[in-house]
């Protein structure tokens, strides 16, 4: 079998480009979004080799990968792995959207 493929959603992609933008603004530098996209990358990383890490969500299919004050929800298939948003869990669950 061929090694998983990780494919980010449009809106995760968004959710991901406003985290680190918003502490790169509010710290005056990059280092600590650099800090955490490498976090995000290696967790992310183990999805490949362990897809059933995260936690199930009530979204069918879809599983939430908890890194730090984050949820990573992603969906697993066969060969891919679709990360679906980053919520800061910080935030008002209402406004969530997963898909």
């Amino acid at each position: 079998m061929a090694e998983r493929k990780i494919i980010w959603s449009h809106r995760a992609r968004i959710k991901l480009y406003a985290i680190l933008e918003f502490y790169a603004e509010r710290n005056k530098n990059k280092v600590y979004s650099a800090k955490l996209y490498s976090k995000f990358n290696r967790e992310i990383k183990l999805l490949i080799k362990h897809p059933d890490l995260g936690i199930k969500t009530q979204t069918e299919f879809v599983r939430g990968l908890i890194v730090d004050e984050y949820i990573i929800y992603y969906e697993h298939h066969q060969d891919n792995i679709i990360i679906h948003t980053i919520w800061d869990s910080r935030q008002n669950p209402d406004s969530l959207i997963v898909k």
